[in-house]
């Protein structure tokens, strides 16, 4: 399927940890398969497999064996190839490792919401879709999401503070 790598990502950064979305992956296009006769039926055949994956990867967080690992964080590094110093690249990627660690933080609506947007690029009405929710949901759940984050950020910077 050509949003593989798409559902990839989305998975991995729900759970933080690659086998664990390579096996959720595997699980959404068994269950795609199996429900192949309502591909038809369908207007949006991506955002009915993301909200699958979504799900999927949801039942394997709320398992009381699965345990999240810093893979997550080693995902979303960024690269420092296009950084003109060391200093910069290491205040560039510390920054990076702190924002992702309060996106990782936000409640589970907004962290998916802020990475469908922000991160995967979908429209506010894909989002919809997606998590089957209304778009002006969607609006407001990333704009506190956003203040969230950006509001953790400054008394980070200004107090110290988490």
């Amino acid at each position: 399927m050509p949003i593989k790598q798409k559902l990839f990502r989305f998975a991995l950064r729900l759970l933080g940890n690659e086998e664990d979305a390579k096996d959720i992956i595997q699980d959404a296009f068994v269950k795609v398969w199996h429900n192949r006769e309502k591909m038809g039926e369908l207007q949006n055949l991506e955002a009915w497999c993301m909200r699958i994956t979504r799900n999927l990867a949801l039942d394997k967080l709320k398992s009381k064996k699965y345990r999240i690992t810093d893979d997550l964080e080693r995902a979303q590094e960024v690269p420092a190839a296009h950084q003109h110093n060391p200093h910069q690249s290491t205040e560039r990627s510390d920054l990076m490792k702190r924002v992702h660690g309060l996106i990782y933080r936000l409640p589970e609506k907004y962290r998916t919401i802020l990475q469908l947007r922000d991160i995967d690029g979908l429209s506010y009405q894909e989002i919809a879709d997606t998590l089957g929710i209304e778009m002006s949901e969607v609006k407001v759940n990333l704009h506190r999401a956003r203040k969230q984050v950006r509001e953790q950020l400054q008394n980070l910077h200004v107090y110290g503070i988490q």
